[in-house]
């Protein structure tokens, strides 16, 4: 749905007055607020009050100041992209050259006159432009296909403001961030608000699994599926960037891998589509290991063995995208839709201990425990 608003975000702002401010401007202002919102899942009225000199870097990272007046948190830190920041910077040089109410100086977003008790966009002015523009939109389709299999219209009453706040969250769940670090993201409070994001039915995570298993492959790209649900849930508790089939490891629960978890170099590796991230994020931990170990002078069998393990954990990402991309689409959604309910539910379990698993057989003269 977010994608369908964007392709036609250049419609966002029309028609509305907005004081002094020519048509042109208005748009510019009201489709800035809308970037802001989208790409960082603040509150609209954390977006509408942010003040002109919201932006800081550091180092090559940049960071979004903004306060957290629900909870009086202010002065709160984001990291947010490039995108946003050009989509900030090209608003905040529009409106260098805007005659602005007075009392709006300090406001990324000014008010609509200099006679009110608020000096900057109001949340339910911007509320009010975008279901003026939601409404407008020729069509917004679901993800839900009709009888004739075309989509069914999407329900507009859905898209407001904050909804943004909730899709944010929920993209950054579905895609296996870790419950502690979205927690900080979102500056919840309880970590239970954050855990509502996590939470898949066995219902879910059932299916789920029967999707994935049957696309698991060895460490060189070639299929090797599971046999069965309880064959790939055994064996996806022991490695981080897939599954282990080296029974001892997988008894461990994963503590006892014999090499280190070298996975990309094992004959037991056994990774699927929904690990893909999580390949990706060791490729790029091993790079920076390489460069410090290089930084240091350590050893060249060190820094050959760290090029070694970067290059055979490329060849797993490359065979995993190229079988992906060769699949069918309705198949690869499929896939992709399984692999986000397990990296969700990968993250919500992550930092939990992972006790050993030992098969004890029982006494003839004991009873259930």
């Amino acid at each position: 749905m977010i994608r369908q608003l964007d392709q036609q975000l250049e419609l966002l702002g029309e028609g509305i007055p907005y004081g002094t401010l020519v048509a042109e401007d208005i748009k510019a202002m009201f489709q800035t607020a809308y970037l802001v919102l989208r790409d960082t899942g603040r509150r609209p009225q954390e977006v509408t009050r942010l003040a002109l000199s919201c932006l800081e870097k550091d180092g090559d990272e940049h960071q979004l100041i903004w306060d957290n007046r629900k909870s009086k948190r202010l002065r709160r830190r984001l990291p947010i992209g490039q995108d946003t920041v050009t989509a900030i910077n090209a608003w905040k040089t529009r409106r260098a050259g805007l005659e602005l109410p007075p009392n709006s100086a300090r406001y990324l977003f000014p008010a609509i006159t200099n006679n009110t008790v608020n000096h900057q966009l109001l949340p339910g002015n911007f509320g009010r432009a975008m279901r003026s523009w939601v409404r407008s939109l020729e069509r917004i389709d679901s993800e839900t296909l009709g009888p004739d299999g075309l989509p069914l219209p999407f329900d507009r009453d859905l898209i407001f403001p904050y909804a943004f706040r909730h899709s944010y969250c929920q993209r950054h769940a579905d895609a296996g961030v870790p419950q502690d670090v979205l927690r900080d993201l979102m500056d919840h409070r309880s970590a239970n608000t954050t855990a509502g994001y996590y939470k898949v039915s066995l219902k879910r995570k059932h299916e789920a699994v029967k999707t994935l298993r049957l696309h698991v492959m060895d460490r060189v790209g070639l299929p090797s599926p599971m046999a069965s649900n309880t064959a790939y849930e055994l064996r996806s508790v022991a490695v981080p960037f897939g599954n282990c089939t080296e029974p001892s490891n997988v008894k461990a629960g994963g503590q006892a891998c014999p090499i280190r978890f070298q996975c990309a170099g094992c004959g037991h590796y056994r990774p699927d589509p929904s690990y893909l991230p999580a390949v990706q994020d060791h490729i790029r931990a091993l790079k920076g290991n390489r460069e410090m170990a290089m930084a240091t002078g350590a050893a060249e069998f060190v820094t050959r063995g760290l090029g070694d393990e970067i290059s055979a954990f490329q060849q797993v990402g490359a065979k995993m995208a190229e079988y992906m991309s060769k699949l069918p689409e309705d198949e690869r959604n499929q896939v992709e839709e399984a692999a986000k309910v397990l990296r969700k539910v990968r993250a919500a379990s992550e930092g939990r201990p992972l006790l050993p698993l030992t098969v004890v057989s029982g006494n003839k003269t004991g009873g259930d425990r």
